[in-house]
């Protein structure tokens, strides 16, 4: 029975020897799971950080690949990308002294992205589990509500470690609130989560502190990424960064959200764990993008289950 003390989502993880990190949607979603790699390695856990990557991995040398869709970026790969978050926090992990290596894989369907899973994998010498970040809620979506966000990266994800042999494997979503900008309806999230709750799929959450050594380093860590990509920072992550500094409201920290009127909360710094078996059975469509291989196809199966359905739930906004 969990206890109090010791949320559901670090209990499944207490056998675990080696954990793999990796983050759901791209982009900068892997500094999403920081604090948790760093909670994970003080609890003397063998972790591995993974990622989707954005950046152009396919002009890099050959010996940076670990297999056909796997990148091993460390601090002296040259990536031919100024946008590289993977190789950002791989130079930030080195100045911490901490494992410095961070996988990429490059955007594709489901088929090869569960190919390059397992090959990783098997390159790390097996896992005990892994766990699926998200810096949003996207990956908490099912499929019928009014607005899905950005959703392909994070159900190709999903579906992928979904086939994976591997017997613990989590998802951990982070700023609550961000996706607005892209459509989301934050109430049917919570509709969402009270779902996977009543199923018993909620592994419970958890805030940040900001005075911990991992809020403390994951500040650090965002404001090295800032300074690295001065013209394209996270928006997902400099948001959770305000919010665990206590700000609120329509604040901003880069350009980029010059034109949007932002919500800024104490929500966005905190991590809402589940079950990835859970997710994937409430899933409305997932089945239908598990033989793509291209991220364009997993873009058109999801666009096509749209236009079928006879209706989606209605946009609703929290009444408080």
């Amino acid at each position: 029975m969990p206890a109090l003390h010791l949320p559901p989502f670090f209990a499944r993880l207490q056998p675990a020897r080696r954990v793999l990190i990796a983050g759901a949607g791209g982009g900068f979603d892997i500094y999403a799971g920081l604090p948790l790699a760093l909670s994970l390695w003080e609890q003397g856990k063998d972790v591995h950080l993974a990622n989707l990557s954005f950046s152009h991995l396919h002009g890099m040398d050959l010996d940076a690949w670990v297999d056909m869709d796997v990148a091993a970026i460390t601090p002296g790969t040259v990536v031919r990308d100024p946008y590289a978050p993977e190789l950002a926090l791989a130079r930030w992990l080195d100045g911490q002294g901490l494992p410095s290596t961070v996988y990429a894989f490059p955007p594709t369907g489901v088929q090869p992205l569960r190919a390059a899973y397992r090959a990783l994998i098997g390159h790390l010498g097996g896992v005990d589990a892994v766990v699926l970040v998200d810096g949003g809620t996207d990956i908490l979506l099912r499929g019928d509500e009014s607005g899905l966000g950005t959703p392909e990266e994070d159900m190709a994800s999903l579906a992928a470690v979904s086939g994976l042999e591997v017997p613990v494997r989590l998802v951990a979503s982070i700023g609550f609130g961000v996706d607005a900008h892209h459509g989301v309806r934050h109430a049917h999230v919570l509709e969402n989560m009270a779902a996977l709750e009543a199923d018993g799929a909620a592994l419970g959450c958890f805030s940040i502190p900001r005075t911990s050594r991992e809020g403390e380093l994951f500040l650090d860590a965002v404001a090295h990424a800032q300074a690295a990509t001065p013209m394209r920072p996270s928006i997902v992550n400099g948001s959770i960064a305000a919010a665990l500094r206590g700000e609120f409201g329509d604040v901003h920290f880069t350009e980029r959200t010059r034109d949007s009127e932002l919500f800024i909360n104490p929500l966005m710094s905190v991590y809402f764990t589940f079950e990835l078996a859970g997710l994937v059975r409430r899933s409305l469509y997932l089945d239908r993008i598990e033989d793509t291989h291209l991220m364009r196809q997993v873009a058109g199966r999801i666009e096509e289950f749209r236009e079928r359905l006879p209706r989606t739930r209605p946009p609703r906004s929290i009444p408080h």
